[in-house]
């Protein structure tokens, strides 16, 4: 256990943050797993930019590394395009 007062409000404000992050990452999961089950152009495609706000966001704040959210933004614009 730290010994320091510093040491424990860091590891109270990093649970915290870990707890966050991983809602957020989890969140965001879940829209890229409906938006990909999507059948339908129209409503894939209102839903791309709401979930592609939501990658860049991660990537953002280094939730996920900024190369894999441009990944993810790629391969569900060529998802959201091929739809008929």
């Amino acid at each position: 256990m730290a010994n320091h007062k510093s040491a424990i409000k860091r590891i109270r404000s990093n649970a915290a943050k870990r707890a966050l992050n991983r809602y957020q990452h989890k969140t965001v999961r879940n829209a890229i797993r409906n938006l990909r089950n999507e059948e339908v152009k129209t409503a894939a495609a209102t839903a791309f930019p709401k979930v592609a706000s939501m990658i860049a966001k991660l990537a953002k704040r280094n939730v996920i590394h900024k190369n894999k959210a441009g990944n993810l933004i790629s391969k569900l614009a060529k998802h959201v395009n091929v739809l008929k």
